[in-house]
């Protein structure tokens, strides 16, 4: 039973920061890809960065530079730090498995976590 609990959201002014988190379990966390998405209300769900097994990170291009993705598996968690916040980063924010064929979610979401940034 694969559960994904993210935490870490709140309200913050522009420019400021927070720091996600993902605690995972129910699956071999350390040979899996992770990803983080976001969905804003009114708006379809999109991925915002991903990490895979190897590391090997990508992000959207309207959080480059400013987020930063990292896993540490010995702690079965993925975190996702975001710097420079901006109002259009607020959503809703979840993590998910991704496949490692096509490294897409897993079609079950949690709860996620709110993301809110005033101007």
């Amino acid at each position: 039973q694969v559960q994904l609990v993210e935490s870490g959201g709140g309200l913050v002014q522009a420019g400021g920061s927070l720091r996600l988190s993902c605690a995972a379990s129910g699956f071999m966390f350390s040979i899996n890809a992770m990803g983080w998405f976001r969905q804003a209300p009114g708006k379809q769900r999109e991925l915002v960065a991903r990490i895979t097994s190897g590391r090997n990170i990508n992000y959207a291009d309207s959080v480059k530079g400013r987020f930063t993705i990292s896993r540490d598996n010995a702690k079965n968690t993925v975190y996702l730090q975001m710097n420079s916040l901006k109002p259009e980063d607020t959503a809703v924010y979840y993590c998910n498995v991704l496949g490692s064929r096509d490294l897409l979610p897993l079609n079950r979401w949690g709860q996620g976590t709110q993301v809110t940034v005033s101007s």
